[in-house]
C-alpha cells in the first residue's frame, strides 16, 4: 500500500515498505502485533479493505488509522 491517503498526517521517516513479505508471512506477523495495531494492519494490509471502511469499523478517525498503520508497518519490519 503506498501513500494513498490525503490526510494531514506526516512522519519524520519514509513510509515503511512491507511489500516484500509473502501473504503468509504478513498474516503471521500481523497476528503477533499489539492489540491496538492488529485490527488496522489486518483490515488494510491483509484484507485490503479501504481506510474509510476500517476506520468506521474501529470507530477511529482516519488520521488515527494512518498513524496506527504507520506504527504497525514499523513493528512488522522490526520483527524481522
Amino acid at each position: 500500500m503506498s501513500n494513498d491517503y490525503d490526510l494531514d498526517v506526516t512522519f519524520e521517516e519514509q513510509e515503511p515498505d512491507v511489500s516484500h513479505f509473502t501473504e503468509a508471512e504478513l498474516r503471521a506477523k500481523v497476528a503477533k502485533l499489539p492489540t491496538a495495531l492488529r485490527p488496522v494492519a489486518q483490515g488494510l494490509l491483509v484484507e485490503k479493505r479501504t481506510m474509510s471502511d476500517v476506520s468506521q469499523e474501529l470507530a477511529i478517525r482516519q488520521a488515527e488509522l494512518v498513524t496506527r498503520l504507520h506504527r504497525a508497518k514499523l513493528a512488522l519490519l522490526s520483527a524481522d
